[in-house]
């Protein structure tokens, strides 16, 4: 029989949970991190240069004329959605963190809502004349596909390590997001998982000591704002006398 004195001896020894810091749940360093990138960059190569042609297509055709289908938008973003969380974080991101197959599950769910609101329903199209709001989000999502790429050598990484939108998940999730605001009526539950992400991934590159640890969070606290000024914009558009 066990003594309670004992046990209380053993659970002085143990840490309050209040102690424990975000450095202390990081399973991998960012050595270990970057190095899959880089590896799965090897691996799928071509694969970036053709993801991001397609989004700079989609992008640059709705800033000169809105026309793009919503349903267009839909199949593309949802592919992509569902390769990063197949090829990225199922088969890589889980052989160094345990949680890489949910989160996979958690970008399946975002690509079936994604292509149920844009083919079932409609609501990914963007507004045949973009507000400031709209144009905003599209070039967001423009600097997503073509800028975040440069952050590796900025930072002093090799452009084998570079994050490519379609491929890694927070250059795909901040142009989703600014997509999402630029679009005329956009669900706002196809919000849920890319701004769950952007805190999630936001805190991990802020636990590694990464300097562009702010820019996922940043990216979806502008998203908010745009989404938010451009459906006050169309809600006093259709409430006004025609």
């Amino acid at each position: 029989m066990v003594r309670n004195d004992s046990i209380l001896e053993d659970h002085d020894l143990m840490p309050e949970w209040w102690t424990y810091s975000l450095a202390d749940f990081l399973m991998f360093s960012p050595r270990t991190y970057y190095r899959l990138t880089e590896l799965y960059n090897n691996d799928i190569w071509p694969a970036q240069p053709v993801a991001m042609a397609l989004g700079v297509a989609v992008v640059i055709r709705w800033l000169r004329d809105g026309l793009v289908p919503g349903g267009a938008i839909a199949v593309v973003l949802a592919a992509l959605w569902l390769w990063v969380g197949w090829a990225y974080f199922h088969v890589r991101y889980d052989v160094i963190n345990w949680t890489g197959s949910y989160i996979a599950i958690g970008f399946a769910v975002e690509a079936a809502l994604i292509l149920w609101s844009g083919l079932m329903r409609g609501r990914l199209a963007p507004a045949g004349h973009p507000s400031a709001a709209g144009r905003a989000g599209a070039a967001m999502a423009l600097a997503a596909i073509v800028l975040y790429p440069a952050l590796a050598p900025l930072l002093g990484r090799p452009w084998a390590q570079a994050e490519v939108f379609g491929v890694m998940p927070d250059p795909t999730v901040v142009a989703t997001l600014g997509l999402l605001a630029a679009a005329r009526r956009p669900p706002w539950v196809l919000f849920v998982i890319p701004l769950a992400w952007c805190a999630y991934g936001g805190a991990t590159l802020w636990t590694m000591g990464s300097p562009e640890a702010l820019v996922t969070p940043m990216a979806a606290v502008v998203a908010l704002a745009l989404a938010a000024w451009n459906t006050r914009r169309r809600l006093n558009t259709d409430r006004s006398p025609r």
